[in-house]
């Protein structure tokens, strides 16, 4: 088998130390950084006990208190199916809240096919949160359509990339799930003929990926 160049920024996704730079950025500085809502407290009036007294504001709605395992959150079989290659273990980005915000990436190169899957999730601080989130990423990423029955709401896109003669076709799906946000990243090429998956191959890859995460947020719901 004849070795071939890889082009600058696929060689450049390869690198783990340029993986972590990159996740870090969207881990902090992206659509999805936490949200932070001012509280408000109610003081009851004077002489009023605290159990004549009404509250001024309702508890925000919460569906999930906490983040999955994102490296556990996708089957083997389907790791096997989307990344052929890689270790099913996948490789956890590090995150400054691991209840809120957590990410798992797999990458490998069978062959000269390339493929590259990321499962993220945020717990944001109420339902509305979540909402206004997902509203925001899905208006910026626009040219993608609705995915029915997954989630509260969900949104996928493709794009295709070219650098170097070289085609890189990924795909985004981003669901709403309660206050959860479960974003796929999901992406691939042919080193060979330089061509990419076909879009069709992608979003199906990714929107599989994204119903097992939504699954696995289950075992994360609020008391």
């Amino acid at each position: 088998m004849r070795s071939l160049p890889l082009p600058l920024a696929l060689t450049a996704r390869l690198s783990p130390v340029v993986v972590l730079a990159t996740m870090g950025w969207a881990l902090t500085s992206g659509p999805f950084a936490p949200t932070t809502t001012a509280e408000h407290k109610s003081t009851p009036e004077s002489g009023a006990s605290p159990e004549a007294s009404a509250p001024t504001e309702t508890t925000a709605a919460k569906t999930y208190s906490t983040s999955p395992a994102p490296c556990g959150s996708v089957s083997v079989a389907t790791l096997k199916s989307l990344v052929p290659g890689a270790k099913t273990a996948g490789k956890e980005i590090p995150s400054t809240d691991t209840k809120v915000r957590r990410t798992c990436s797999w990458n490998a190169l069978k062959g000269y096919d390339y493929r590259w899957l990321d499962v993220s999730y945020e717990i944001t601080e109420s339902d509305a949160a979540a909402q206004k989130s997902y509203t925001e990423t899905t208006t910026e990423k626009s040219g993608g359509g609705a995915v029915p029955g997954l989630g509260d709401s969900a949104y996928s896109i493709v794009n295709l990339t070219t650098e170097d003669k070289q085609q890189t076709r990924e795909g985004t799906v981003v669901v709403r799930a309660g206050n959860a946000l479960v974003t796929i990243t999901y992406n691939g090429s042919d080193f060979e003929n330089k061509k990419a998956p076909s879009t069709d191959v992608i979003n199906k890859g990714a929107i599989k990926a994204a119903k097992e995460a939504v699954t696995a947020l289950e075992g994360g719901k609020a008391a």
